[in-house]
């Protein structure tokens, strides 16, 4: 996989920028196989291709489809489907460019507030921006963006006039007036016929978004309102990967989906409707469960006919049951996802980006699953590692952190943190020397590197913390491997973590959980801050 160069600015808390540096660093497609594989990529990929191009030809070779979930690194379906390619929609869409359009919808709230990608950590616009240059650099162009919700808020505004300076074609569609009660008011001039049409040319129209409540489903419904007022029989249907509908519903891996999306309440329910209409069990979750009775009367609202479609799993296009070939494998993967979750929620409410509720509910969930945080291996690792640095420095009032990591054959490497640099930091370098069979007690960074960096933040940022965090230890053990063999062949094995399990005793700063994540690492952390300020660069 290839490489790219990644830059470091380094801002003195101000917003002005101190110092640049440059290092190259693995790309997020070299994520690492897992050594235990449950699910067949390549024939999910077959039959999902399949079924797409049969919905196609059922609706006049004119298809909305709404992707759920990640168009392009769908890390949560890679962790609790192992031998899922993160990635696998767009091989799919690479199949079909030839008969695909692609637009993808921003709900402008979601720009205005500046919500969060976790997996990322950037926000919604920029994911907008990245996930068009990376469709881009799979040979696929975007028809259009769609900024829905759209009422004239001023970052949004500013969006779109970005994008359109840029080339990019950009609707505004706003919120659908009578939406959900009054389906006359909906499918009318006044309602989904108020937004401007989008030219489309191809049999296929996938609708994406970099999230839930991008505004999919609304374009996708405004479009066949006006495709039925131009002659057009066109139809909807819905790529959704979770949960899976022909898993039980209290499976680990529909249980991770819930997990997933605690803070956005969704839980999982047998879709009534298809017991109902074929008497067979199905899975589905409440917002689309509660969503069917209008949507099917809005859909024959605009068709003039009786929907094809007797329940919300009838509009899925999911084969991903179908490709699950061990069943152990993604219970378990499914169960530590679970896990992660709830270390994810617990951070997220210690910084105030989340509500205790959520963080209950993923607890209730691990309850239902009988797992624990200490089911996750590298957790009493770390914490034991944080314990010995406490041990062997009882005269410094500081806080200790410690850090472990699960290599690929099982062995756990711990680090943990010093006045020279920080837990994250200490593991990586550990986990390197290991992998390049080094000495324990060899240091990879010369002690004249480290007090060079110190000075440098200290004398010229004004920094308080002088300990190096991870992205600035990426850097010093590239410059170290340009004079040193040893730092060269352990930089080299930096590729031999990726896709690894890391738990830290406390929250990362910045610099290591941007560290952490480029190097592909998959990340949990104790909701315990590793400094007593505030303010943390």
């Amino acid at each position: 996989m290839p490489n790219f160069t990644a830059v470091l600015e380094v801002s003195d808390g101000n917003g002005y920028i101190r110092a640049v540096y440059i290092i190259n660093i693995l790309s997020e497609a070299g994520e690492r196989m897992p050594s235990k594989i449950g699910f067949d990529n390549e024939k999910y990929l077959q039959e999902q291709t399949a079924s797409i191009l049969e919905r196609v030809e059922r609706f006049n070779n004119k298809l909305y489809l709404e992707f759920g979930g990640k168009l392009l690194f769908d890390y949560h379906a890679a962790r609790v489907l192992p031998g899922f390619d993160p990635n696998v929609k767009m091989h799919l869409l690479r199949q079909l460019k030839d008969k695909a359009d692609i637009i993808l919808c921003i709900y402008a709230g979601d720009i205005e507030r500046k919500k969060i990608r976790a997996d990322f950590g950037i926000t919604y616009d920029s994911d907008t921006l990245r996930l068009i240059d990376d469709l881009r650099g799979w040979g696929v162009e975007i028809t259009a963006v769609v900024i829905t919700r759209f009422n004239n808020q001023p970052a949004a505004t500013m969006f779109k006039n970005k994008l359109e300076r840029r080339g990019v074609r950009v609707y505004t569609h706003s919120a659908t007036r009578g939406y959900p009660a009054d389906v006359d008011l909906i499918v009318s001039n006044d309602g989904y016929g108020a937004n401007e049409y989008i030219e489309t040319h191809h049999p296929l129209v996938v609708v994406t978004g970099p999230g839930p409540g991008s505004g999919k489903l609304a374009t996708c419904l405004s479009q066949l309102y006006h495709d039925y007022r131009r002659g057009q029989k066109s139809g909807y249907a819905k790529f959704e990967t979770f949960p899976i509908w022909n898993l039980p519903l209290k499976h680990p891996v529909n249980v991770a989906y819930e997990a997933a999306t605690a803070d956005i309440r969704d839980f999982n329910l047998i879709d009534p409707f298809h017991l109902s209409a074929y008497g067979k069990t199905s899975i589905n979750y409440n917002r689309d469960v509660d969503a069917f009775p209008v949507l099917a009367r809005i859909l024959e609202k605009i068709t003039g006919a009786e929907s094809i479609y007797k329940s919300p799993t009838d509009m899925g296009v999911n084969r991903a049951g179908f490709s699950i070939t061990d069943d152990a494998v993604v219970t378990e993967a499914a169960k530590q996802e679970v896990i992660r979750r709830y270390f994810r929620y617990g951070c997220e409410y210690a910084m105030g980006l989340t509500d205790r509720e959520t963080v209950e509910r993923a607890e209730v969930l691990m309850k239902q699953l009988d797992v624990r945080c200490e089911d996750r291996k590298v957790v009493l690792p770390a914490r034991q590692a944080a314990t010995e640095a406490q041990q062997q420095d009882r005269g410094n009032e500081g806080v200790f952190c410690g850090a472990a990591i699960e290599l690929a054959d099982g062995t756990i490497i711990t680090g943990r943190n010093s006045s020279l640099m920080h837990a994250a930091s200490s593991l990586i370098l550990n986990a390197i020397k290991h992998l390049a069979e080094m000495p324990a007690k060899l240091h990879l960074l010369s002690p004249r590197i480290i007090k060079s960096i110190a000075e440098f933040k200290k004398d010229i940022l004004n920094r308080r913390s002088l300990s190096l965090d991870l992205e600035e230890t990426l850097i010093a053990i590239s410059i170290e491997a340009a004079a040193h063999p040893a730092a060269k062949m352990a930089m080299e094995k930096l590729k031999e973590i990726r896709g690894c399990e890391v738990h830290m005793t406390h929250i990362p700063t910045p610099g290591d959980e941007a560290g952490l994540r480029r190097l592909g690492i998959n990340l949990t952390a104790e909701p315990n801050f590793s400094t007593r300020n505030l303010f943390v660069t």
